[in-house]
């Protein structure tokens, strides 16, 4: 951190030192101690500050790999540490193809090469229909007991990297793939828990749309995504279309067919493993035909 950066951090530290200076002075009021209830509410929002104040320093002393990110789906992207993707990180995904693959649609469509590693039910044509474009994405559905030198080597010649692995690795084996991910700026997606990731990605609250009474089709799902950092701060969520009826990743709140979204595509409910979706209502869907 260079002299004008630090001048800066200590100008956002006053306003927190001050209010924890203010709360020690309470304690101590009218010849007293004042109660300890108090003492704790006051507490809260002084942590959730230095909380602010610490993600606000880091960012300020980001290095040049920090500020490089990967073009990343708009209605997700404002919850993501950074505003967005970044190269040489890791992310989490709990067990969601669906957004997944809306994290994949934003580099793909850049012109960047994804890979998809350990994951032989990954719906190709799903993945087309959200924005993914096929021709520059790679498929290794079964790397066997060597995945971790897989995803390594795979990661040295494409951009974006989803790996599902199939049981934990050595903390010195995350080393050295976080290590290689940063020298070839990478960015890594994995579907479960990873210990190293930047933030993890879950969705609670879903609900899908267009069943009738005997009648209708899936059309149209909106959950709740919350991302959860590694840094320990205040949780982000949102409602999002996921997708709405035209197959397009959006906020709620900016209106069903006004979101940032990609292109529609296959019919709604085709789930992104190739089957249904997880949450979706159990329906019966009519044989494909051959068209064209």
């Amino acid at each position: 951190m260079g002299l004008r950066d630090a001048a800066a951090a200590a100008l956002l530290a006053r306003p927190t030192m001050s209010l924890v200076i203010d709360s020690i002075e309470r304690m101590f009021e009218h010849g007293g101690m004042a109660p300890a209830a108090a003492t704790l509410e006051t507490a809260r929002p002084v942590a959730d500050e230095v909380r602010e104040l610490q993600e606000r320093i880091r960012s300020m002393q980001a290095t040049k790999l920090d500020s490089r990110q990967v073009p990343t789906q708009p209605a997700i992207a404002g919850l993501l540490p950074g505003g967005g993707l970044k190269q040489g990180a890791t992310y989490s995904v709990e067990q969601s193809a669906t957004l997944m693959m809306a994290l994949l649609a934003g580099p793909s469509q850049a012109g960047s090469w994804c890979g998809v590693v350990g994951v032989p039910e990954f719906g190709v044509e799903a993945a087309s229909s959200y924005g993914v474009d096929l021709e520059r994405l790679v498929l290794v559905p079964n790397p066997g007991d060597q995945w971790l030198a897989v995803t390594a080597a795979v990661a040295d010649v494409l951009g974006v990297v989803v790996l599902r692995p199939p049981k934990r690795a050595s903390d010195g084996n995350l080393s050295r793939l976080a290590a290689r991910l940063r020298q070839r700026g990478s960015t890594l997606i994995v579907l479960g828990t990873w210990p190293q990731s930047e933030a993890m990605l879950s969705l609670s609250e879903s609900s899908w749309s267009g069943i009738g009474e005997g009648h209708g089709h899936l059309a149209a799902r909106q959950v709740t995504i919350t991302v959860s950092t590694r840094l320990g701060g205040r949780p982000r969520s949102a409602r999002m279309w996921l997708p709405d009826p035209e197959q397009r990743f959006a906020r709620v709140d900016a209106g069903a067919g006004a979101g940032a979204g990609f292109g529609a595509g296959v019919g709604a409910g085709v789930g992104a493993w190739g089957g249904a979706e997880a949450g979706a209502p159990a329906v019966a869907r009519p044989p494909l035909r051959a068209v064209g």
